[in-house]
């Protein structure tokens, strides 16, 4: 089995995400920041994610992305799955053709046993573990802090009304008319 970056990533966006939605809906641009992760990768993981239904986005000012559901229901396979990360290990694909047209490899059949119990395992570890394995590590999570919407403590300052004019003319008409 290959796990690339993809996979790696995708999970690790997705118990930063859980660990932190109970303050509200969690920004890309946070979870980059935190996990060194590009936001370009993270939308695209993310739009993935979001298809699967595992993830929900919410748009405008205190927007960002909360889990699609409990994360006691997502496993660690659904993640890598919804971003498109293969879990095989055979050399063809699972598609039985190791040596060319309907010839296996010897070793086929070990590899995907191989697969099923990476399947398996992946399916058997739920993103609430994960999340419950950093806390126990003793991982922060920081308060976000609440936003402000509706009065500002910033006094309101009214713009100064100048009476002069406003061009070369309107000077040359206050001139003449002071004559």
């Amino acid at each position: 089995m290959r796990l690339t970056t993809k996979g790696r990533f995708a999970v690790t966006a997705m118990i930063d995400l859980a660990l932190r939605q109970n303050n509200g809906p969690v920004t890309l641009a946070a979870i980059s920041q935190r996990q060194q992760i590009s936001l370009s990768y993270l939308e695209q993981l993310f739009g993935k994610l979001r298809r699967h239904e595992l993830v929900e986005s919410t748009r405008g000012p205190g927007g960002g992305y909360t889990l699609g559901r409990k994360a006691a229901d997502i496993t660690v396979a659904d993640i890598i799955v919804s971003v498109d990360e293969p879990i095989d290990a055979t050399q063809c694909g699972g598609k039985e053709n190791c040596l060319g047209e309907g010839h296996r490899c010897m070793t086929h059949e070990l590899w995907a046993a191989l697969n099923a119990k990476m399947v398996d395992f992946l399916d058997s570890v739920s993103l609430q573990s994960l999340v419950n394995e950093q806390l126990a590590k003793g991982v922060v999570v920081e308060n976000a802090p609440m936003i402000k919407r509706a009065i500002s403590s910033a006094p309101v300052v009214k713009p100064i009304r100048v009476n002069a004019p406003n061009s070369v003319f309107a000077l040359g008409g206050v001139a003449l008319s002071s004559k």
